[in-house]
Protein backbone atom coordinates (compact mmCIF):
# COMPACT_ATOMS: atom_id res chain seq x y z
CA UNK A 1 0.00 0.00 0.00
CA UNK A 2 1.49 3.58 -0.69
CA UNK A 3 2.02 5.84 1.66
CA UNK A 4 2.21 9.62 1.09
CA UNK A 5 3.48 12.58 2.68
CA UNK A 6 -0.38 13.27 4.01
CA UNK A 7 -0.65 10.12 5.29
CA UNK A 8 1.78 8.76 8.05
CA UNK A 9 0.23 6.18 10.55
CA UNK A 10 1.75 4.70 13.50
CA UNK A 11 0.56 1.75 15.87
CA UNK A 12 -0.66 2.93 19.39
CA UNK A 13 -1.41 0.64 21.97
CA UNK A 14 -2.30 0.85 25.54
CA UNK A 15 -0.94 -1.31 28.10
CA UNK A 16 -2.03 -1.58 31.88
CA UNK A 17 -0.62 -5.45 33.12
CA UNK A 18 -0.51 -7.06 29.75
CA UNK A 19 3.26 -7.66 29.99
CA UNK A 20 2.97 -11.79 28.84
CA UNK A 21 1.28 -10.96 25.64
CA UNK A 22 3.38 -8.05 23.87
CA UNK A 23 5.80 -9.94 22.97
CA UNK A 24 3.38 -11.80 20.83
CA UNK A 25 1.17 -8.63 19.68
CA UNK A 26 4.60 -6.71 18.78
CA UNK A 27 5.95 -9.92 16.81
CA UNK A 28 2.93 -9.33 14.79
CA UNK A 29 3.27 -6.02 14.39
CA UNK A 30 6.72 -6.39 12.52
CA UNK A 31 6.15 -7.27 9.31
CA UNK A 32 3.74 -3.72 8.60
CA UNK A 33 7.10 -1.86 9.05
CA UNK A 34 5.78 0.86 11.15
CA UNK A 35 6.30 2.53 14.44
CA UNK A 36 5.01 1.65 17.33
CA UNK A 37 4.21 3.92 20.49
CA UNK A 38 3.42 1.70 23.52
CA UNK A 39 1.81 3.75 26.15
CA UNK A 40 2.76 1.98 29.74
CA UNK A 41 -0.84 2.65 31.49
CA UNK A 42 0.82 2.63 34.78
CA UNK A 43 1.16 -0.83 34.92
CA UNK A 44 3.25 -3.37 37.67
CA UNK A 45 6.55 -3.99 38.11
CA UNK A 46 6.24 -7.50 36.18
CA UNK A 47 5.07 -5.56 32.93
CA UNK A 48 6.96 -2.63 33.79
CA UNK A 49 10.06 -4.82 33.12
CA UNK A 50 8.58 -6.55 30.18
CA UNK A 51 8.07 -3.57 28.30
CA UNK A 52 11.12 -1.89 28.96
CA UNK A 53 13.49 -5.23 27.71
CA UNK A 54 11.28 -5.35 24.22
CA UNK A 55 11.45 -1.54 23.60
CA UNK A 56 15.33 -1.77 24.30
CA UNK A 57 15.37 -4.95 21.30
CA UNK A 58 12.98 -3.24 19.09
CA UNK A 59 14.22 0.30 17.39
CA UNK A 60 10.50 0.71 16.15
CA UNK A 61 9.29 0.67 19.49
CA UNK A 62 9.15 3.93 21.10
CA UNK A 63 7.86 3.40 25.15
CA UNK A 64 6.22 6.11 27.39
CA UNK A 65 4.73 5.66 30.90
CA UNK A 66 2.14 7.24 32.47
CA UNK A 67 3.18 7.14 36.20
CA UNK A 68 -0.35 5.83 37.99
CA UNK A 69 -3.00 4.01 36.37
CA UNK A 70 -5.41 7.07 34.35
CA UNK A 71 -7.43 4.62 32.49
CA UNK A 72 -7.27 3.02 28.40
CA UNK A 73 -9.00 7.05 27.35
CA UNK A 74 -6.55 8.52 29.27
CA UNK A 75 -3.48 6.48 27.49
CA UNK A 76 -5.21 6.78 24.27
CA UNK A 77 -5.01 10.26 24.29
CA UNK A 78 -1.32 10.34 25.98
CA UNK A 79 0.06 8.58 23.26
CA UNK A 80 -2.21 10.67 20.38
CA UNK A 81 -0.21 13.84 21.84
CA UNK A 82 2.75 11.45 21.15
CA UNK A 83 2.25 10.59 17.62
CA UNK A 84 1.39 14.21 17.25
CA UNK A 85 4.96 15.54 18.77
CA UNK A 86 6.79 12.47 16.56
CA UNK A 87 4.43 14.44 13.15
CA UNK A 88 1.75 11.14 12.67
CA UNK A 89 -0.94 11.90 11.21
CA UNK A 90 -2.86 9.15 12.30
CA UNK A 91 -2.63 6.43 14.49
CA UNK A 92 -3.77 2.80 14.75
CA UNK A 93 -4.94 1.57 18.27
CA UNK A 94 -4.32 -2.13 18.87
CA UNK A 95 -5.33 -3.54 22.09
CA UNK A 96 -2.29 -5.47 24.13
CA UNK A 97 -4.71 -8.13 25.46
CA UNK A 98 -3.99 -10.02 21.40
CA UNK A 99 -8.05 -10.02 20.76
CA UNK A 100 -7.51 -8.28 17.41
CA UNK A 101 -7.53 -9.96 14.21
CA UNK A 102 -3.86 -8.12 12.92
CA UNK A 103 -4.31 -9.46 9.73
CA UNK A 104 -6.66 -6.57 9.00
CA UNK A 105 -3.86 -4.17 9.13
CA UNK A 106 -3.80 -3.71 5.56
CA UNK A 107 -7.31 -2.89 4.76
CA UNK A 108 -7.54 -0.64 7.80
CA UNK A 109 -4.36 1.59 6.42
CA UNK A 110 -5.85 1.42 3.82
CA UNK A 111 -9.11 2.95 4.34
CA UNK A 112 -7.76 5.41 6.75
CA UNK A 113 -5.16 6.82 4.03
CA UNK A 114 -8.62 7.05 1.31
CA UNK A 115 -10.42 9.00 3.92
CA UNK A 116 -7.91 10.60 6.07
CA UNK A 117 -10.39 12.62 7.91
CA UNK A 118 -12.33 10.02 8.86
CA UNK A 119 -11.96 7.77 12.16
CA UNK A 120 -11.76 3.84 10.75
CA UNK A 121 -13.21 1.42 12.89
CA UNK A 122 -13.30 -2.21 13.47
CA UNK A 123 -17.03 -3.96 13.49
CA UNK A 124 -16.02 -7.50 15.36
CA UNK A 125 -17.32 -10.74 13.97
CA UNK A 126 -16.94 -13.11 17.40
CA UNK A 127 -16.51 -16.44 18.19
CA UNK A 128 -17.60 -18.46 20.99
CA UNK A 129 -15.15 -16.59 23.24
CA UNK A 130 -17.07 -14.03 23.60
CA UNK A 131 -18.35 -13.23 27.14
CA UNK A 132 -22.13 -13.18 26.64
CA UNK A 133 -22.85 -10.38 29.35
CA UNK A 134 -20.23 -9.08 27.59
CA UNK A 135 -22.06 -9.25 23.91
CA UNK A 136 -25.09 -8.38 25.27
CA UNK A 137 -24.20 -5.62 26.65
CA UNK A 138 -22.89 -4.18 23.62
CA UNK A 139 -26.39 -4.33 22.52
CA UNK A 140 -27.61 -1.72 24.91
CA UNK A 141 -24.76 0.67 23.66
CA UNK A 142 -25.82 0.40 20.01
CA UNK A 143 -29.19 1.17 21.22
CA UNK A 144 -27.92 4.51 22.81
CA UNK A 145 -25.76 5.39 20.53
CA UNK A 146 -28.29 5.54 17.84
CA UNK A 147 -30.32 7.64 19.84
CA UNK A 148 -27.22 9.97 20.56
CA UNK A 149 -26.85 10.17 16.95
CA UNK A 150 -30.63 10.12 15.41
CA UNK A 151 -28.70 7.37 12.92
CA UNK A 152 -28.17 3.85 12.48
CA UNK A 153 -25.07 4.41 10.63
CA UNK A 154 -22.72 4.21 13.61
CA UNK A 155 -22.10 -0.09 13.93
CA UNK A 156 -20.28 -0.91 16.64
CA UNK A 157 -18.98 2.57 19.18
CA UNK A 158 -16.88 -0.07 20.93
CA UNK A 159 -14.29 -1.79 19.45
CA UNK A 160 -10.70 -1.24 20.08
CA UNK A 161 -9.29 -1.78 16.79
CA UNK A 162 -9.64 1.36 14.87
CA UNK A 163 -7.14 4.39 13.15
CA UNK A 164 -7.45 8.19 14.68
CA UNK A 165 -7.01 10.84 12.85
CA UNK A 166 -4.98 12.40 15.66
CA UNK A 167 -5.25 16.18 14.89
CA UNK A 168 -9.69 15.82 14.80
CA UNK A 169 -9.12 13.75 17.64
CA UNK A 170 -6.75 16.06 20.06
CA UNK A 171 -9.00 18.70 19.15
CA UNK A 172 -12.02 17.55 20.46
CA UNK A 173 -10.00 16.40 23.59
CA UNK A 174 -8.71 20.01 24.01
CA UNK A 175 -12.78 21.28 23.91
CA UNK A 176 -14.37 18.20 25.90
CA UNK A 177 -13.22 16.33 28.79
CA UNK A 178 -13.57 13.14 27.72
CA UNK A 179 -14.31 9.35 29.71
CA UNK A 180 -10.61 8.03 30.66
CA UNK A 181 -11.62 4.48 31.07
CA UNK A 182 -13.94 2.37 29.47
CA UNK A 183 -16.21 4.85 28.52
CA UNK A 184 -13.59 6.27 26.21
CA UNK A 185 -14.38 4.34 23.01
CA UNK A 186 -18.18 5.53 22.54
CA UNK A 187 -18.12 9.21 23.39
CA UNK A 188 -15.00 9.69 21.25
CA UNK A 189 -17.07 8.29 18.46
CA UNK A 190 -20.42 10.19 18.76
CA UNK A 191 -18.60 13.72 19.77
CA UNK A 192 -16.19 13.23 16.39
CA UNK A 193 -19.61 12.33 14.89
CA UNK A 194 -21.30 15.76 16.07
CA UNK A 195 -18.47 17.36 14.90
CA UNK A 196 -18.20 16.24 11.44
CA UNK A 197 -15.90 13.46 11.61
CA UNK A 198 -16.86 10.64 9.40
CA UNK A 199 -16.78 6.96 10.59
CA UNK A 200 -16.14 3.84 8.33
CA UNK A 201 -16.50 0.13 9.17
CA UNK A 202 -14.56 -2.86 8.25
CA UNK A 203 -15.74 -6.49 9.50
CA UNK A 204 -12.87 -8.05 11.75
CA UNK A 205 -12.39 -11.26 14.25
CA UNK A 206 -12.34 -10.71 17.85
CA UNK A 207 -11.59 -13.70 19.84
CA UNK A 208 -11.09 -13.42 23.63
CA UNK A 209 -7.97 -15.64 24.81
CA UNK A 210 -8.69 -18.24 27.14
CA UNK A 211 -5.74 -16.96 29.56
CA UNK A 212 -6.74 -13.26 28.76
CA UNK A 213 -6.60 -10.27 31.30
CA UNK A 214 -9.53 -8.01 31.44
CA UNK A 215 -9.79 -4.63 33.59
CA UNK A 216 -13.33 -4.17 33.27
CA UNK A 217 -15.11 -2.99 36.31
CA UNK A 218 -18.56 -4.65 36.08
CA UNK A 219 -20.19 -1.96 39.01
CA UNK A 220 -17.58 1.33 38.56
CA UNK A 221 -17.45 0.73 34.17
CA UNK A 222 -20.72 0.17 33.87
CA UNK A 223 -21.69 3.18 36.16
CA UNK A 224 -19.10 5.62 34.09
CA UNK A 225 -20.41 4.52 30.65
CA UNK A 226 -23.75 4.84 32.22
CA UNK A 227 -23.24 7.98 32.90
CA UNK A 228 -21.49 9.07 29.59
CA UNK A 229 -24.86 7.70 28.11
CA UNK A 230 -26.53 10.57 30.52
CA UNK A 231 -24.12 13.42 29.08
CA UNK A 232 -24.59 12.15 25.62
CA UNK A 233 -28.53 12.18 25.38
CA UNK A 234 -28.84 15.85 26.70
CA UNK A 235 -26.11 16.91 24.69
CA UNK A 236 -27.87 15.56 21.79
CA UNK A 237 -31.02 17.24 22.10
CA UNK A 238 -29.94 21.14 21.16
CA UNK A 239 -28.33 19.05 18.28
CA UNK A 240 -31.54 17.33 16.66
CA UNK A 241 -32.63 20.24 13.91
CA UNK A 242 -29.02 19.86 12.59
CA UNK A 243 -28.69 15.07 13.28
CA UNK A 244 -32.23 15.82 11.36
CA UNK A 245 -31.30 17.61 8.20
CA UNK A 246 -27.89 15.03 8.31
CA UNK A 247 -30.20 12.30 7.99
CA UNK A 248 -32.24 13.56 5.18
CA UNK A 249 -28.94 14.94 2.85
CA UNK A 250 -27.12 11.33 3.51
CA UNK A 251 -26.64 9.42 0.49
CA UNK A 252 -26.66 5.85 0.87
CA UNK A 253 -24.49 4.20 -2.30
CA UNK A 254 -24.81 0.40 -2.44
CA UNK A 255 -21.82 -1.98 -2.98
CA UNK A 256 -23.04 -3.33 -7.25
CA UNK A 257 -23.63 -6.82 -4.95
CA UNK A 258 -26.79 -5.06 -3.54
CA UNK A 259 -28.15 -3.68 -6.55
CA UNK A 260 -30.71 -4.96 -8.41
CA UNK A 261 -29.84 -6.52 -11.85
CA UNK A 262 -31.78 -4.22 -14.63
CA UNK A 263 -31.99 -6.92 -17.27
CA UNK A 264 -33.85 -10.48 -16.71
CA UNK A 265 -33.96 -13.75 -18.62
CA UNK A 266 -36.66 -12.00 -20.79
CA UNK A 267 -34.42 -9.62 -22.16
CA UNK A 268 -31.87 -12.31 -23.08
CA UNK A 269 -34.08 -14.65 -24.84
CA UNK A 270 -35.53 -11.42 -26.55
CA UNK A 271 -32.02 -10.24 -27.64
CA UNK A 272 -31.35 -13.93 -28.66
CA UNK A 273 -34.57 -13.57 -30.86
CA UNK A 274 -34.10 -10.24 -32.63
CA UNK A 275 -30.25 -11.25 -33.81
CA UNK A 276 -31.63 -14.67 -35.24
CA UNK A 277 -33.93 -12.87 -37.00
CA UNK A 278 -32.41 -9.90 -38.39
CA UNK A 279 -28.42 -10.61 -37.90
CA UNK A 280 -25.61 -8.91 -36.07
CA UNK A 281 -25.88 -5.26 -37.87
CA UNK A 282 -29.51 -4.84 -37.16
CA UNK A 283 -28.67 -5.96 -33.69
CA UNK A 284 -26.07 -3.12 -33.63
CA UNK A 285 -28.52 -0.57 -34.96
CA UNK A 286 -30.84 -1.40 -31.81
CA UNK A 287 -28.10 -1.02 -29.37
CA UNK A 288 -28.20 2.78 -29.81
CA UNK A 289 -31.76 3.58 -28.24
CA UNK A 290 -31.18 0.71 -25.94
CA UNK A 291 -27.77 1.21 -24.61
CA UNK A 292 -28.66 5.34 -24.47
CA UNK A 293 -31.95 4.70 -21.75
CA UNK A 294 -29.39 2.58 -19.81
CA UNK A 295 -26.80 5.44 -20.19
CA UNK A 296 -29.10 8.32 -19.12
CA UNK A 297 -31.07 6.31 -16.14
CA UNK A 298 -27.99 4.58 -14.99
CA UNK A 299 -26.85 7.58 -12.84
CA UNK A 300 -24.65 5.42 -10.42
CA UNK A 301 -23.17 3.27 -13.22
CA UNK A 302 -22.93 6.48 -15.47
CA UNK A 303 -20.50 7.78 -12.69
CA UNK A 304 -18.78 4.85 -11.43
CA UNK A 305 -17.81 4.72 -15.58
CA UNK A 306 -16.46 8.34 -15.84
CA UNK A 307 -14.43 7.83 -12.09
CA UNK A 308 -12.90 4.64 -13.88
CA UNK A 309 -12.15 6.07 -16.88
CA UNK A 310 -10.61 9.54 -15.29
CA UNK A 311 -8.24 7.53 -12.92
CA UNK A 312 -7.25 5.48 -15.88
CA UNK A 313 -6.35 8.52 -17.84
CA UNK A 314 -4.44 9.99 -15.13
CA UNK A 315 -2.42 6.81 -14.65
CA UNK A 316 -1.31 6.30 -17.90
CA UNK A 317 0.05 9.29 -18.09
CA UNK A 318 2.00 9.18 -15.07
CA UNK A 319 3.11 6.17 -16.58
CA UNK A 320 3.87 7.90 -19.80
CA UNK A 321 1.55 5.49 -21.81
CA UNK A 322 -0.83 6.16 -24.59
CA UNK A 323 -4.38 4.68 -23.85
CA UNK A 324 -6.93 4.37 -27.24
CA UNK A 325 -9.18 7.66 -27.41
CA UNK A 326 -11.54 8.36 -26.65
CA UNK A 327 -12.64 7.30 -23.82
CA UNK A 328 -15.65 8.27 -22.29
CA UNK A 329 -19.11 6.69 -20.51
CA UNK A 330 -21.03 6.56 -23.61
CA UNK A 331 -18.55 4.62 -25.77
CA UNK A 332 -17.90 2.49 -22.31
CA UNK A 333 -21.72 1.43 -22.14
CA UNK A 334 -21.67 0.93 -26.12
CA UNK A 335 -18.59 -1.30 -25.53
CA UNK A 336 -20.70 -3.66 -22.98
CA UNK A 337 -23.69 -3.41 -25.62
CA UNK A 338 -21.17 -5.01 -28.66
CA UNK A 339 -19.96 -7.33 -25.69
CA UNK A 340 -23.14 -8.54 -25.11
CA UNK A 341 -23.50 -8.67 -28.94
CA UNK A 342 -20.33 -11.16 -28.82
CA UNK A 343 -21.61 -13.40 -26.27
CA UNK A 344 -24.42 -14.01 -28.41
CA UNK A 345 -22.68 -14.90 -31.11
CA UNK A 346 -20.27 -17.12 -29.39
CA UNK A 347 -23.69 -18.69 -27.97
CA UNK A 348 -25.07 -19.14 -31.56
CA UNK A 349 -21.21 -20.75 -32.97
CA UNK A 350 -21.05 -17.64 -35.20
CA UNK A 351 -18.31 -15.92 -33.48
CA UNK A 352 -15.31 -16.59 -35.73
CA UNK A 353 -13.23 -13.15 -35.40
CA UNK A 354 -10.90 -14.37 -32.38
CA UNK A 355 -7.59 -14.90 -32.06
CA UNK A 356 -6.00 -16.55 -29.02
CA UNK A 357 -2.81 -15.52 -28.54
CA UNK A 358 0.02 -17.90 -27.38
CA UNK A 359 -1.95 -20.54 -29.21
CA UNK A 360 0.97 -22.99 -28.57
CA UNK A 361 1.42 -22.28 -25.03
CA UNK A 362 -2.66 -23.12 -24.64
CA UNK A 363 -2.32 -25.97 -26.87
CA UNK A 364 0.51 -27.64 -24.64
CA UNK A 365 -1.67 -26.87 -21.62
CA UNK A 366 -4.77 -28.49 -23.18
CA UNK A 367 -2.13 -31.73 -24.05
CA UNK A 368 -1.03 -32.25 -20.75
CA UNK A 369 -4.49 -33.58 -19.77
CA UNK A 370 -4.35 -31.48 -16.55
CA UNK A 371 -7.21 -29.74 -14.60
CA UNK A 372 -6.35 -26.48 -15.44
CA UNK A 373 -7.72 -23.28 -13.08
CA UNK A 374 -8.34 -20.08 -15.20
CA UNK A 375 -7.70 -16.90 -13.53
CA UNK A 376 -10.19 -14.60 -15.04
CA UNK A 377 -11.99 -11.18 -14.35
CA UNK A 378 -14.52 -8.80 -15.65
CA UNK A 379 -11.85 -7.03 -18.16
CA UNK A 380 -13.35 -8.26 -20.61
CA UNK A 381 -15.62 -11.61 -21.20
CA UNK A 382 -14.91 -14.82 -19.13
CA UNK A 383 -17.09 -16.39 -22.42
CA UNK A 384 -14.01 -15.91 -24.45
CA UNK A 385 -12.92 -19.32 -22.58
CA UNK A 386 -15.08 -20.68 -25.94
CA UNK A 387 -11.83 -20.13 -27.83
CA UNK A 388 -10.22 -23.18 -25.91
CA UNK A 389 -13.00 -25.15 -27.68
CA UNK A 390 -11.40 -24.34 -30.90
CA UNK A 391 -8.39 -26.19 -29.67
CA UNK A 392 -9.98 -29.46 -28.43
CA UNK A 393 -13.46 -30.95 -28.15
CA UNK A 394 -12.09 -32.58 -25.02
CA UNK A 395 -12.07 -29.69 -22.66
CA UNK A 396 -14.81 -28.48 -20.42
CA UNK A 397 -14.42 -25.43 -18.61
CA UNK A 398 -16.68 -24.70 -15.75
CA UNK A 399 -16.90 -20.79 -14.63
CA UNK A 400 -17.92 -20.35 -11.51
CA UNK A 401 -20.56 -17.35 -10.49
CA UNK A 402 -21.73 -15.37 -8.08
CA UNK A 403 -24.97 -15.38 -9.30
CA UNK A 404 -28.95 -16.50 -8.92
CA UNK A 405 -29.19 -16.69 -12.57
CA UNK A 406 -26.78 -19.74 -13.42
CA UNK A 407 -29.13 -22.25 -13.45
CA UNK A 408 -31.25 -20.34 -16.04
CA UNK A 409 -28.11 -18.96 -18.10
CA UNK A 410 -27.36 -22.28 -18.86
CA UNK A 411 -30.63 -23.56 -19.50
CA UNK A 412 -30.30 -20.74 -22.20
CA UNK A 413 -26.99 -21.58 -23.82
CA UNK A 414 -27.91 -25.07 -23.85
CA UNK A 415 -31.25 -24.43 -25.99
CA UNK A 416 -29.47 -22.25 -28.59
CA UNK A 417 -26.13 -24.72 -28.57
CA UNK A 418 -26.28 -28.00 -27.17
CA UNK A 419 -22.50 -28.75 -27.64
CA UNK A 420 -21.48 -25.67 -25.71
CA UNK A 421 -18.54 -25.88 -23.59
CA UNK A 422 -18.94 -23.89 -20.87
CA UNK A 423 -20.80 -24.75 -17.91
CA UNK A 424 -22.12 -22.02 -15.19
CA UNK A 425 -21.42 -22.71 -11.82
CA UNK A 426 -23.66 -21.33 -8.96
CA UNK A 427 -21.81 -20.63 -5.98
CA UNK A 428 -22.81 -18.10 -2.68
CA UNK A 429 -19.02 -18.47 -1.43
CA UNK A 430 -15.97 -20.19 -1.37
CA UNK A 431 -15.82 -23.09 0.87
CA UNK A 432 -14.74 -26.17 1.60
CA UNK A 433 -17.53 -27.59 -0.17
CA UNK A 434 -16.69 -25.40 -3.54
CA UNK A 435 -13.32 -26.62 -3.41
CA UNK A 436 -13.87 -30.28 -3.16
CA UNK A 437 -16.38 -30.08 -6.01
CA UNK A 438 -14.21 -28.45 -8.18
CA UNK A 439 -11.06 -30.70 -6.92
CA UNK A 440 -13.61 -33.70 -8.84
CA UNK A 441 -13.63 -31.64 -11.89
CA UNK A 442 -10.36 -30.71 -11.89
CA UNK A 443 -9.36 -34.63 -11.39
CA UNK A 444 -11.35 -35.32 -14.16
CA UNK A 445 -9.02 -33.17 -16.44
CA UNK A 446 -11.73 -30.15 -16.78
CA UNK A 447 -11.00 -26.42 -16.36
CA UNK A 448 -12.30 -23.94 -13.95
CA UNK A 449 -12.61 -20.40 -14.56
CA UNK A 450 -12.99 -17.64 -12.18
CA UNK A 451 -13.19 -14.11 -11.71
CA UNK A 452 -10.14 -12.28 -9.17
CA UNK A 453 -11.86 -9.06 -8.81
CA UNK A 454 -15.11 -8.98 -7.67
CA UNK A 455 -16.31 -10.36 -4.16
CA UNK A 456 -19.28 -12.25 -3.54
CA UNK A 457 -22.76 -10.81 -3.93
CA UNK A 458 -24.35 -13.68 -1.45
CA UNK A 459 -22.38 -12.19 1.51
CA UNK A 460 -23.10 -8.63 0.77
CA UNK A 461 -26.78 -9.60 0.69
CA UNK A 462 -26.90 -10.77 4.19
CA UNK A 463 -25.16 -7.72 5.38
CA UNK A 464 -21.24 -9.49 5.92
CA UNK A 465 -18.74 -8.66 4.15
CA UNK A 466 -15.75 -10.62 2.70
CA UNK A 467 -11.97 -10.94 3.52
CA UNK A 468 -10.16 -8.85 0.86
CA UNK A 469 -6.36 -7.97 -0.16
CA UNK A 470 -5.77 -4.47 -0.66
CA UNK A 471 -3.54 -3.68 -3.69
CA UNK A 472 -2.78 -0.94 -5.78
CA UNK A 473 -4.79 -0.39 -8.63
CA UNK A 474 -4.23 1.98 -11.52
CA UNK A 475 -2.77 4.36 -8.80
CA UNK A 476 -5.08 3.62 -5.74
CA UNK A 477 -6.03 0.91 -3.47
CA UNK A 478 -8.61 -1.31 -4.04
CA UNK A 479 -9.59 -4.55 -2.21
CA UNK A 480 -9.31 -7.90 -4.21
CA UNK A 481 -11.49 -11.07 -2.91
CA UNK A 482 -8.82 -13.35 -1.50
CA UNK A 483 -10.92 -16.35 -1.51
CA UNK A 484 -9.67 -16.80 -5.15
CA UNK A 485 -6.28 -17.01 -4.74
CA UNK A 486 -6.46 -19.00 -1.13
CA UNK A 487 -9.12 -21.47 -3.45
CA UNK A 488 -6.09 -21.47 -5.73
CA UNK A 489 -3.95 -23.20 -3.66
CA UNK A 490 -6.01 -25.58 -2.05
CA UNK A 491 -6.85 -26.92 -5.09
CA UNK A 492 -2.78 -27.28 -6.31
CA UNK A 493 -3.24 -27.22 -9.78
CA UNK A 494 -1.55 -25.02 -12.72
CA UNK A 495 -3.05 -21.65 -12.69
CA UNK A 496 -3.48 -19.31 -15.90
CA UNK A 497 -4.67 -15.73 -16.42
CA UNK A 498 -6.83 -15.07 -18.99
CA UNK A 499 -8.42 -12.18 -20.93
CA UNK A 500 -10.61 -11.55 -23.99
CA UNK A 501 -10.17 -7.74 -24.97
CA UNK A 502 -11.84 -6.23 -28.36
CA UNK A 503 -8.85 -4.79 -30.01
CA UNK A 504 -9.02 -3.13 -33.86
CA UNK A 505 -12.39 -4.86 -34.09
CA UNK A 506 -11.37 -8.16 -33.49
CA UNK A 507 -11.83 -10.37 -30.08
CA UNK A 508 -7.96 -11.29 -29.28
CA UNK A 509 -7.75 -13.74 -26.06
CA UNK A 510 -4.35 -13.90 -23.68
CA UNK A 511 -3.41 -17.13 -21.94
CA UNK A 512 -0.67 -16.25 -19.98
CA UNK A 513 0.91 -18.57 -16.88
CA UNK A 514 0.22 -16.90 -13.43
CA UNK A 515 1.46 -19.91 -10.84
CA UNK A 516 2.09 -24.25 -11.08
CA UNK A 517 0.69 -24.62 -8.21
CA UNK A 518 -0.41 -21.18 -6.48
CA UNK A 519 1.27 -22.06 -2.79
CA UNK A 520 0.86 -20.16 0.11
CA UNK A 521 3.16 -21.12 3.02
CA UNK A 522 1.81 -21.43 6.49
CA UNK A 523 4.51 -19.39 7.66
CA UNK A 524 4.21 -16.75 5.04
CA UNK A 525 0.64 -17.07 4.41
CA UNK A 526 0.22 -13.19 4.39
CA UNK A 527 3.07 -12.04 2.58
CA UNK A 528 2.43 -14.72 -0.05
CA UNK A 529 -1.44 -13.92 -0.03
CA UNK A 530 -0.03 -10.03 -1.02
CA UNK A 531 1.96 -11.05 -3.30
CA UNK A 532 -0.33 -13.28 -5.83
CA UNK A 533 -2.81 -10.51 -5.54
CA UNK A 534 -0.46 -7.38 -6.18
CA UNK A 535 1.11 -9.81 -9.51
CA UNK A 536 -2.89 -9.94 -10.51
CA UNK A 537 -3.60 -6.66 -10.03
CA UNK A 538 -0.47 -5.77 -11.92
CA UNK A 539 -1.58 -7.90 -14.81
CA UNK A 540 -4.84 -6.17 -14.58
CA UNK A 541 -3.79 -2.80 -14.95
CA UNK A 542 -1.51 -3.63 -18.08
CA UNK A 543 -4.88 -5.14 -20.10
CA UNK A 544 -6.96 -2.50 -18.94
CA UNK A 545 -4.41 0.18 -20.47
CA UNK A 546 -4.60 -2.28 -23.49
CA UNK A 547 -8.31 -2.21 -23.99
CA UNK A 548 -9.63 0.74 -21.24
CA UNK A 549 -13.25 0.13 -21.94
CA UNK A 550 -13.53 -3.74 -21.90
CA UNK A 551 -13.69 -2.88 -17.97
CA UNK A 552 -17.26 -4.10 -17.35
CA UNK A 553 -17.23 -3.20 -13.48
CA UNK A 554 -19.53 -0.12 -13.67
CA UNK A 555 -19.38 0.24 -9.43
CA UNK A 556 -17.45 1.87 -7.33
CA UNK A 557 -14.10 -1.07 -7.62
CA UNK A 558 -12.33 1.16 -5.26
CA UNK A 559 -15.25 1.21 -2.49
CA UNK A 560 -15.12 -1.86 0.20
CA UNK A 561 -17.69 -1.26 2.14
CA UNK A 562 -21.27 -2.52 1.31
CA UNK A 563 -24.70 -0.72 2.57
CA UNK A 564 -24.63 2.68 3.93
CA UNK A 565 -21.88 5.04 3.19
CA UNK A 566 -19.69 6.07 6.03
CA UNK A 567 -21.49 8.30 8.88
CA UNK A 568 -20.94 11.66 8.91
CA UNK A 569 -21.48 14.35 10.96
CA UNK A 570 -23.02 17.71 11.04
CA UNK A 571 -20.34 20.84 10.08
CA UNK A 572 -20.09 23.08 13.00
Amino acid sequence: MPLNAEFSPCFLIPCFNHGRMMAGVLEALAVYQLPCLVIDDGSDEATCAELQRLAAQLPWVTLSRLPQNQGKGAAVVAGLQQAQRQGFSHALQIDADGQHQLSDIPAMLAEAQRHPQALISGRPLYDDSVPKARLYGRYVTHIWVWIETLSLSIKDSMCGFRVYPVAPTLALAARYPLGKRMDFDTEVMVRLYWQGVPSYFLPTRVTYPADGVSHFDALRDNLRISWMHTRLFFGMLPRIPRLLRLRRQLVQPQHWATTRERRGLWGIRLMLKVYRLFGRRAFQLLLYPVIGYFWLTGRTQRTASREYLQRLQHFARQRQQTVPQPLNSYRHFMRFGDAMLDKLASWQGDLHDMTLVDRQRCQQQIASGKGTLILASHLGDIESCRALGELGDGVKINALVFTEHAERFNQVMKEVNPRANLNLIQVSSLGPDTAMRLMDKLDAGEWVAIVGDRTSAGQYQRGEQPRVVWSSFLGQPAPFPQGPFVLASALRCPVFLMFGLKQQGQLRVYFEPFADPLALPRAERQQALQQAVDRYAARLEHYCLLAPLDWFNFFNFWQLAAGPSPSQGPEQ
